[in-house]
């Protein structure tokens, strides 16, 4: 059985406001209030998993425990099935410089490792999101979204984030940064994982 989610205030193991935006939204029927890592001062614990069920259970737990209030965390990114599941989730490390992150660098490596390999069409690939739900006595819930579809060149649009201009979506014509945030954000691996949890723990 999935243990349900019965308090009133909900730690999202994130310091990024946008995701904080896009989990409120997903659960404001709820009536839950949500606070960030940022809210308690949390550091960033070290990721140090190979999987994204690893590091998201690393980023639950780290604050569940430091709160003593459940924790929400997920761990996201691109699997490219030509390159055996890379970047994985070396995703965002695909795109660090000493400068910050630079994903239209990153989009070009993974372009440039396809063609290398003359990897052949549609170059599938799917962004795969895994939630942890954890509570401060140590128990948790798992709920994994995927959304499938295939890589493009040249980029095309600047909605969304990080590899969204190479992405196009399974049943879709237009890549992810072509497509309206508040219509990606329905339909997306994220979204997928969150109806699972809402079901599984919320519903």
């Amino acid at each position: 059985m999935t243990r349900r989610f019965e308090g009133n205030s909900l730690v999202v193991a994130t310091h990024n406001k946008g995701k904080l935006e896009e989990i409120q939204a997903l659960l404001e029927p709820f009536g839950i209030k949500l606070t960030s890592n940022s809210d308690h001062d949390l550091p960033e614990p070290e990721e140090t998993e190979t999987t994204f069920v690893g590091n998201a259970r690393i980023k639950a737990h780290a604050a569940a425990k430091a709160t003593g209030l459940p924790a929400l965390a997920d761990d996201s990114g691109l699997s490219v099935d030509a390159l055996g599941g890379a970047p994985g989730v070396y995703t965002a490390d695909w795109a660090e410089t000493p400068n910050g992150r630079d994903f239209v660098m990153a989009m070009k490596k993974t372009w440039e490792k396809l063609e290398a390999i003359n990897a052949p069409y549609p170059r599938t690939a799917q962004f795969r999101c895994t939630l942890v739900l954890a509570w401060p006595d140590g128990h948790d819930e798992v709920f994994e979204g995927v959304m499938p579809g295939q890589l493009v060149w040249p980029m095309r649009g600047d909605q969304g984030h990080g590899y969204d201009p190479i992405f196009q979506p399974e049943g879709f014509d237009i890549t992810f940064g072509e497509m309206d945030r508040w219509e990606k954000n329905k339909i997306s691996h994220r979204a997928d994982a969150f109806n699972k949890l809402v079901k599984g723990c919320f519903a």
